[in-house]
């Protein structure tokens, strides 16, 4: 592959680069206030996932923290080093899924009506958290207890703050959506932060001084026994379904649909040999369980990334944020008013849905239609494992629906 097809450094990089924030921060942010995670550490092991997935991919690879985990883990505030826990055991059986190769054979019986199903609920699910970011009523909202908790005014007049902003940030991204020379993504997180500065999200002192600071080996020490039971039952089985699901078969399938033959090293062992990589690496720093997925490729592609050069940008950047400012990378990161945040994620989200157009067969339909019920009713796992049931049985000619 040529270096000019590898890597492109150019303001729809860049743009395509921040696309997928709308995912990746609000459960980064949940999980170190709430479990008290080493802000370095998360932002650190993020951005060395971005850079060396890119390098070795030659594709916009995205990065995203494990959702049924983070989700739990910010819900319950559970301790950090059943977080750690969770990051080691989600290693080891990615590991082996890959190096053994069973994950391609899990792959090559898995209907594309399955993976447009999961596609189409990962989508559905983004659409729907990137509405509760703009109204407010997101769990990480409402534990904050307030619309917009970083900045001091709430309202505007009689109409909500976060709400004015989605809709000023929502148009902006329509008119500038396929505007190369002032990117929408760029655009809208540009404006979204000066609007957040403007509006009192700068941390009291204002000093943000830039220092050196490294990562710390295993900051939270070796999870007990206790944690990692409790890690394997309640977080890394539930989550381990829908990690095959969406971030590797579901991922890999919409990288060769994006970058066609440029997407050659994207495969399913890839997806897991290089999440275990990285959930060996964020267990070791103190990070995130951390993953690929079909709903962060489709934000960042949709904003304009299309070569690795984008994972090398916002990957410096995270790395840069963690090494410069440490501790104090949170306070950078207020800026952004969720409803910013919930824009990105409401139209990558319906980027992601709408690859159900190319499905046609109606027991396809079907199928992709019965997996988002099952999602919206339990979860992705559960909507993953019975429309792989359901997709093998309507192979029979004798059903129909």
């Amino acid at each position: 592959m040529k270096a000019s097809e590898k890597y492109r450094f150019d303001r729809m990089e860049f743009a395509g680069s921040l696309g997928d924030l709308g995912t990746l921060l609000p459960l980064a942010m949940g999980m170190i206030l709430v479990n008290r995670l080493d802000p370095l550490g998360v932002f650190f092991s993020i951005g060395l996932y971005y850079v060396f997935s890119g390098v070795y991919a030659g594709v916009t690879v995205p990065v995203q923290p494990m959702k049924v985990i983070g989700a739990y883990a910010v819900a319950t505030g559970i301790s950090a080093s059943a977080i750690a826990a969770s990051a080691a055991l989600m290693a080891g059986v990615l590991f082996v899924l890959g190096v053994t190769g069973a994950v391609t054979l899990v792959g090559k019986h898995v209907p594309k009506a399955v993976v447009r199903g999961v596609q189409l609920s990962t989508g559905v699910l983004l659409v729907t958290q990137g509405v509760r970011f703009v109204a407010g009523t997101s769990s990480f909202q409402q534990m904050a207890g307030a619309a917009e908790p970083y900045l001091s005014v709430q309202a505007v007049g009689p109409v909500p703050l976060g709400l004015a902003i989605g809709v000023l940030a929502g148009a902006a991204t329509l008119l500038l959506l396929n505007n190369r020379r002032l990117p929408a993504g760029l655009a809208v997180i540009l404006g979204g932060a000066a609007l957040g500065a403007a509006l009192g999200a700068w941390p009291g002192g204002g000093a943000l001084v830039p220092g050196l600071h490294l990562p710390t080996l295993l900051p939270f020490g070796l999870p007990g026994g206790a944690d990692a039971t409790f890690a394997l039952f309640a977080l890394v089985l539930p989550q381990t379904p829908m990690t095959l699901g969406n971030a590797v078969i579901a991922y890999a399938d919409l990288s060769q649909d994006y970058f066609g033959r440029r997407s050659a090293r994207v495969t399913y062992r890839f997806a897991c040999i290089s999440m275990a990589l990285a959930n060996g690496v964020s267990f070791l720093l103190g990070g995130i369980p951390l993953c690929h997925g079909a709903g962060g490729l489709a934000a960042h592609f949709r904003f304009g990334a299309r070569t690795a050069g984008s994972n090398l940008m916002i990957g410096g950047l995270f790395a840069a944020l963690a090494i410069l400012w440490g501790d104090q990378a949170l306070a950078l990161l207020r800026f952004l008013p969720m409803a910013v945040l919930g824009v990105l994620l409401i139209y990558a989200g319906s980027q992601l849905a709408l690859t159900l157009l190319d499905v046609k067969e109606r027991k396809d339909l079907f199928v992709a239609v019965l997996i988002l019920g099952i999602t919206l009713a339990s979860s992705l796992a559960w909507g993953f494992v019975i429309g792989i049931a359901a997709a093998w049985a309507l192979k029979s000619r004798r059903l129909s629906v």
